[in-house]
């Protein structure tokens, strides 16, 4: 914990905090306005494996990548996954210094509240291991196996969890600080 603080506490500058959160949005507004549609173009409707937070099996990436046929494989390896290698590093950043600065700004920083800094980095984590599966289901197509694709989904699934259980967790710190706010606020009065 005490290796956390001491990067966390260099890094938490509302400037550089606020900059990293631009630059990490505009890279995923890419994909979603950009990448994600070229690739999508050629999958008939089908979502992309980034997409399915609740995991996918061995018949369903069988009949998207069949359905993408190999010039939408191609888009998907070249144009999508190449982004995506660059927005975990970028979110897993980016999202662990805001946590750190709404949990400095309700003095819980120092406590073990600080771990909720973490769940973006797992996040990242997750997402880098499910791309590298996606990267070899596209390589090995059509003879990926069971085993690749239940590996990829898991790392989707672990994503999408720590994902969502960050932002319910920044919801409830930003809740504390208006709260905390208000409160001041209304002291001052």
């Amino acid at each position: 914990m005490l290796i956390l603080n001491k990067i966390i506490e260099k890094n938490i500058s509302g400037k550089k905090v606020f900059g990293l959160f631009i630059l990490t949005n505009l890279v995923y507004a890419f994909m979603l306005m950009v990448t994600i549609p070229k690739t999508m173009a050629f999958s008939n409707g089908l979502k992309l494996l980034d997409m399915m937070p609740t995991g996918y099996d061995f018949n369903y990436v069988n009949k998207l990548f069949s359905t993408l046929d190999d010039i939408g494989r191609e888009t998907y390896l070249t144009n999508q996954i190449p982004v995506d290698m660059i927005y975990p590093l970028l979110f897993g950043v980016s999202y662990c210094l805001v946590m750190a600065y709404f949990l400095k700004k309700i003095n819980k920083l120092h406590t073990p509240f600080i771990y909720l800094c973490l769940l973006p980095v797992i996040a990242g984590i997750a997402d880098y291991l499910e791309n590298l599966g996606i990267i070899s289901m596209l390589n090995s197509y059509p003879d990926f196996t069971e085993t690749a694709v239940q590996t990829a989904s898991i790392f989707s699934v672990i994503k999408s969890i720590s994902t969502t259980i960050f932002f319910v967790a920044l919801l409830v710190v930003l809740i504390l600080l208006g709260i905390k706010l208000l409160t001041k606020k209304s002291s001052t009065i």
